[in-house]
């Protein structure tokens, strides 16, 4: 893949990837999963992982679902919007038509697995769950999710308890979440501080995952039109 991506351009190019039921497409794999995500894709499910999740909306709107402190919570993040979601939180991505967001993960390792779950109605009792190490969330949701709506879960809206695990392979996260923020506005903000400082983190020491705001300099002249997301290393995973 080339260094410098054009990325309208590749959204264009790729958008008969954007398809029901996950509208994912995969850029870059390599210690971070870069990928974008389209719409429409109405989901039920909720995804859960190790990692952080960094979102950015390109396009459009959307609403993250999630499990808040044991209670379902509905995230608006907005177009031009960042949000950065904690670890082990379920989560739903709701979009809509003629979006596009940017998802950020970073690679699992290969004793981590990822979890995918369907609750009963609007509660959080578990009605369908399966557990998997995940290599390319575009590809590994959809047999999953074609698997619950053949699933006698599926027809009768009651869970399975022996399908279901009695603890699950990592604590769940009861930590509330932060509010989405406009990233043009955090760079205005903060045009000074970059400028003097060169770079700044965006999130402080709150989170594993470090995104930072860059100064570069060409004869005098400032751009920060550049981010870039660096990920803390996670141990197992080289440089």
């Amino acid at each position: 893949m080339e260094l410098l991506v054009n990325v309208r351009k590749w959204i264009e190019e790729n958008k008969t990837a954007f398809l029901p039921p996950v509208c994912n497409k995969l850029m870059h794999r390599y210690q971070l999963n870069v990928m974008f995500v389209g719409g429409p894709n109405e989901r039920r499910d909720y995804h859960i992982e190790e990692g952080e999740e960094l979102f950015y909306q390109v396009q459009g709107d959307m609403c993250l679902k999630i499990i808040e402190n044991g209670k379902q919570k509905d995230v608006v993040i907005r177009e031009g919007e960042m949000f950065l979601l904690p670890a082990r939180i379920p989560h739903s991505p709701q979009r809509y038509e003629n979006t596009v967001g940017l998802v950020v993960e970073r690679e699992r390792l290969k004793t981590e697995i990822d979890g995918l779950r369907y609750y009963v109605g609007e509660s959080t009792n578990v009605l369908f769950e399966k557990w998997f190490h995940c290599e390319d969330l575009g590809t590994q949701l959809i047999p999953i999710i074609q698997e619950f709506f053949n699933s006698r879960q599926y027809k009768t809206g009651k869970p399975n308890p022996d399908e279901l695990l009695k603890e699950t392979p990592f604590p769940l996260n009861s930590t509330s979440v932060m509010e989405p923020f406009s990233f043009s506005s955090w760079l205005n903000d903060h045009r000074g501080e970059i400028k003097q400082k060169k770079s700044l983190s965006m999130f402080g020491d709150n989170f594993e995952t470090e995104v930072r705001g860059y100064n570069f300099s060409k004869k005098k002249e400032i751009f920060l039109k550049v981010w870039i997301i660096e990920w803390e290393e996670a141990e197992g995973i080289d440089k």
